[in-house]
């Protein structure tokens, strides 16, 4: 198994679009990337921390691969709005990419240099930047979508 750790807005769907996947063995929510040692959801929130809000995806690579995690978190928001998704505005809510090897710090900059070229006027904000210490959110962030049968967070 591997890990990996994607930030895109608000975890809670990021997480459910992530659990979707065939070869995605877990998620957690969390945050990553930030100055203190174990934030809780009300410190990333005052947008002090430098913590981002984030998913690690543990995923079996023979089943499902990294790149098409990669594609899964750019299609799952806009990378051109710096620290904003939808109405989530704040750092905590920025793009990022935690890469867990030099292979997927390659893959995200290949990745991210061909939807550059390819699928933005707008320039991609997204940081690809290597992990950090994960700090798993609390419980009643875990699955919170799938909890309470939704599948997704903005209007």
């Amino acid at each position: 198994m591997e890990k990996a750790t994607f930030g895109a807005g608000c975890f809670w769907g990021v997480e459910e679009t992530f659990r979707q996947l065939k070869g995605v063995v877990s998620t957690a929510v969390g945050y990553e990337g930030g100055t203190s040692d174990k934030p809780t959801y009300r410190d990333v929130c005052t947008d002090r921390t430098g913590h981002a809000e984030v998913v690690e995806v543990t995923y079996d690579p023979q089943v499902i691969a990294y790149e098409k995690l990669l594609d899964t978190f750019w299609h799952g928001h806009n990378p051109t709005t710096l620290n904003r998704q939808g109405p989530d505005v704040g750092s905590q809510y920025r793009s990022v990419i935690f890469y867990h090897s030099p292979e997927q710090q390659k893959a995200a900059q290949t990745s991210k240099d061909k939807l550059q070229k390819t699928g933005y006027k707008s320039p991609i904000v997204t940081q690809i930047v290597p992990a950090e210490p994960f700090w798993i959110a609390e419980d009643y962030h875990q699955q919170y979508l799938a909890k309470r049968g939704l599948n997704h967070c903005h209007i």
